[in-house]
């Protein structure tokens, strides 16, 4: 079937959202047309030779903190494909073009959440992490009473910017976690949620906990907080033994927490069940801006050479010279020989520190004639990569 591809227009919102619709089951009531297409992303359709849309990806210009560096990101959402034209290798058309068209405009990684994984891979991205939420019941919580240098109180609209900053105090240290600074994050006049509560300490805000109360106080009933941070463990304390008051009307708190941040490590999640996991996957878009746009552990100092084969994004392919030096990298195309022959998944997995070098080549993500791969371990350097965010 000859395919014609390319960016969608407003004018081609109503088929693309009629084609969601039927891809993920959403609500079958048509929201109302906007006159313009959405800020902050590139839509791509598919088209048959009739004209008719038969399958269609998103670039969400996101940007992703690594490392204290906020990197640019096509991360990648709504892809659909229609029901009769499915393993045609459109999907591989359209993500070819979108990853041209997110290099085009200076991107650097792209992560996507993936109904299935397989496909994927087939393109570059592999699984890097799962995002999970919990359910905890509300009698397992803690009932922390605030320590007296906090003040607890409920938020106002006119309090998000604060937890906005507070976000990227937590947040910018870390791999993978969105930025926030994408236009769906916008702060509105209202309140995101049912419900707000800050915790200060001398007038800062040092933890918060935006949550939504939900239906009923029977045995069904759960309260599900949709962010929760902390900068201190007191101020996590005192955000847990909030959510613990509520356990006469709400029996399960539901959760999605940070790994190893300081709400997590003063939750009991041994009594925790998991309600929904997402897989996330990663593939670089250009890794020359991947390795450099980041920041790197101080610590960490280094060479190493490799080869890399990127079918769908040709520029990533040849011979690589890796250098890490005082919190920065440089990628430089290299003529030397090298015993290291990495695809762009073992690329993906390597960046975000979800494998090792030895477990690559187990895993035939590595190919290598040396009898310890273990130097490449270097691109691997920092705490491992997580998500926060679906989209």
């Amino acid at each position: 079937m000859q395919l014609t591809i390319r960016e969608l227009t407003a004018d081609d919102l109503p088929a693309a959202w009629q084609l969601g619709r039927l891809t993920f089951g959403s609500d079958p009531q048509p929201p109302p047309q906007p006159a313009a297409a959405p800020a902050g992303r590139t839509s791509y359709g598919a088209l048959d030779p009739a004209g008719t849309l038969v399958g269609k990806a998103v670039d969400l210009h996101d940007e992703q903190w690594w490392t204290g560096r906020a990197v640019p990101a096509a991360d990648v959402a709504g892809v659909a494909i229609a029901p009769e034209a499915r393993g045609t290798g459109i999907a591989r058309a359209l993500l070819r073009a979108l990853l041209r068209g997110a290099h085009e405009r200076g991107a650097a990684v792209s992560t996507l959440f993936a109904t299935t994984s397989g496909p994927y891979r087939a393109l570059g991205w592999d699984v890097t992490g799962h995002l999970r939420t919990l359910d905890l019941p509300t009698t397992a919580l803690p009932r922390h009473r605030p320590a007296p240098h906090l003040v607890v109180r409920a938020g106002t609209p006119a309090d998000l910017p604060a937890t906005v900053d507070l976000y990227r105090r937590v947040a910018a240290h870390r791999n993978g976690l969105l930025t926030r600074t994408h236009p769906r994050f916008a702060a509105g006049d209202e309140l995101p949620y049912d419900g707000l509560t800050l915790v200060e300490h001398d007038g800062t805000l040092v933890g918060y906990a935006g949550w939504n109360r939900g239906r009923g106080y029977g045995p069904d009933a759960v309260l599900t907080v949709e962010d929760a941070l902390a900068t201190t463990a007191d101020a996590a304390r005192a955000l847990i033994g909030v959510l613990a008051s509520w356990h006469s009307v709400t029996p399960t708190v539901r959760l999605t927490p940070l790994t190893g941040d300081a709400i997590s490590a003063h939750l009991p999640l041994e009594r925790a069940s998991e309600h929904e996991r997402d897989t996330w996957m990663h593939r670089p878009v250009d890794i020359v801006r991947a390795v450099e746009a980041r920041g790197w552990p101080a610590h960490v100092r280094g060479q190493v050479t490799f080869s890399l084969t990127d079918e769908l994004a040709d520029w990533n392919t040849g011979t690589w010279q890796l250098t890490v030096a005082d919190g920065q990298a440089q990628l430089r195309r290299s003529s030397s020989d090298t015993d290291l022959h990495l695809t762009v998944r073992g690329f993906a997995r390597l960046y975000t520190a979800t494998a090792t070098a030895r477990t690559l080549a187990e895993a035939g993500l590595l190919q290598h004639r040396t009898p310890d791969p273990g130097a490449l371990d270097l691109l691997a350097a920092g705490p491992p990569a997580q998500a926060l965010d679906s989209f």
